[in-house]
C-alpha cells in the first residue's frame, strides 16, 4: 500500500490540517506569483470519534497531496536570538546552545528549526537576528504518529506565524513593511513582514472575547490593544530605522471597527481585510467567520519554501 501511495501523482500545493479537541480543520491551496493563489478545498468537520482523521484522509484522498500539520499556540515557542557566526552546517547546533535556557524542557528533548531575518541593505552585521522555533520532541512525535495512523502523508509541520507571513505577503507594497493582526478568542498575533519575510512576531494579550460585539470590556481592551501595537511599532522602528511600516491589516473576525479605532488612536494606516480579494476560492466564497477560523490554514497552504520544524 505504501508503494501505491508513492506512485499516485501529487496535486500541486499543500493540504494543511489541524486537530483540536472536537474538530478537524483543513485547507488545500498553492501559491501563485502572477495571479490570485487558488484555494481548492477548505472546511471543518466535527470529530465524533478517533476515526475523524482517517475519514478525512479517505474522503479527500489525501495520498495525492503534500500535507502539513499546523501547530496551535502553546505547542511551540518562537524565540528571537542573535544570529551565531558559524558555518551553515553548524547553525542549528549553535542555535540549540543559545536557546537552552529559554525553553521549559531540556534542549536535548527539543525539535528546533531556524527562520532567518535577512539584514537590511546597509544594516550592521551585529544586528543580524534569527527566529528559533522549538517544540518538545514528544509533542512532535505524537503529531507524526497521529497522521501516520490516519495514513496522511505528513511532509512538514508549520506554525501560525509563518502562515500569517504568507497572507501578509499578498498585501505588501514595495520597500515598505506591513503589519498584520489576527485575533484568537483569548489573544492576538501581530506580525510584521518585509519582502515576504517575517521580521517580527508578537503575541498580544487581547482577544475576541474582549473585543467582539457589545462586550463590557471592549473599550478597555481596545485601549490595551492600541498600547501594545504602538509599543511594538516603536520597537520595530528602533530595530529597523530605514524600514517604515506602511500600514496595519486586521484579519477577518467577528470584531468590527478595530481598523477605524487604530487610525484614530494611533494615526496609523489600518485596514480590515477580506481574503476573497487576494485568494481564488473554488466554489463558495468563505464568509468572515470561515476566514477567521481557517485563516492560518489558508496561509500555510501558500507555503512556497521549506521552513519546517
Amino acid at each position: 500500500m505504501l508503494s501505491w501511495f508513492a506512485r499516485e501523482k501529487k496535486v500541486p500545493g499543500w493540504f494543511v490540517v489541524s486537530v483540536d479537541s472536537d474538530s478537524v480543520h483543513f485547507a488545500q491551496g498553492r501559491f501563485e506569483r502572477s495571479a490570485k493563489s487558488p484555494i481548492s478545498a477548505y472546511g471543518s468537520e466535527r470529530l465524533a470519534d478517533k476515526q475523524g482523521l482517517p475519514k478525512l484522509a479517505n474522503s479527500m484522498r489525501l495520498s495525492r497531496y503534500a500535507c502539513a500539520a499546523l501547530l496551535r499556540p502553546g505547542e511551540y515557542q518562537l524565540l528571537l536570538v542573535d544570529a551565531p557566526s558559524v558555518p551553515r552546517e553548524e547553525l542549528k547546533s549553535a542555535i540549540r546552545w543559545k536557546i537552552k535556557d529559554m525553553i521549559d524542557y531540556h534542549v536535548d528533548d527539543a525539535t528546533v528549526d531556524v527562520l532567518d531575518i535577512p539584514p537590511l541593505e546597509g544594516g550592521a552585521a551585529r544586528n543580524h537576528m534569527m527566529f528559533a522555533v522549538s517544540a518538545n520532541n514528544e509533542l512532535i512525535q505524537a503529531k507524526i504518529r497521529e497522521f501516520e495512523e490516519a495514513r496522511i502523508p505528513l511532509r512538514v509541520i508549520d506554525i501560525p506565524e509563518t502562515a500569517q507571513r504568507n497572507i501578509a505577503a499578498l498585501y505588501e507594497s514595495e520597500n515598505r513593511a506591513l503589519g498584520l493582526v489576527y485575533f484568537g478568542e483569548q489573544s492576538g498575533l501581530l506580525t510584521i513582514n518585509f519582502r515576504a519575510e517575517l521580521y517580527l512576531a508578537r503575541r498580544l494579550e487581547v482577544g475576541l472575547e474582549q473585543l467582539a460585539g457589545g462586550s463590557p470590556a471592549r473599550e478597555s481592551a481596545l485601549e490595551r490593544l492600541a498600547v501594545e501595537i504602538q509599543r511594538t511599532l516603536d520597537h520595530f522602528d528602533r530595530q529597523f530605522r530605514a524600514l517604515p511600516v506602511a500600514r496595519v491589516l486586521i484579519a477577518p473576525s467577528r470584531a468590527g471597527g478595530i481598523a477605524q479605532f487604530l487610525k484614530a488612536r494611533l494615526g496609523v494606516e489600518a485596514q480590515e481585510i477580506d481574503l476573497n480579494d487576494v485568494l481564488a476560492f473554488d466554489g463558495e466564497r468563505p464568509d468572515a467567520q470561515t476566514q477567521w477560523q481557517l485563516f492560518h490554514h489558508f496561509g500555510a497552504a501558500l507555503r512556497y519554501e521549506a521552513k519546517a520544524l
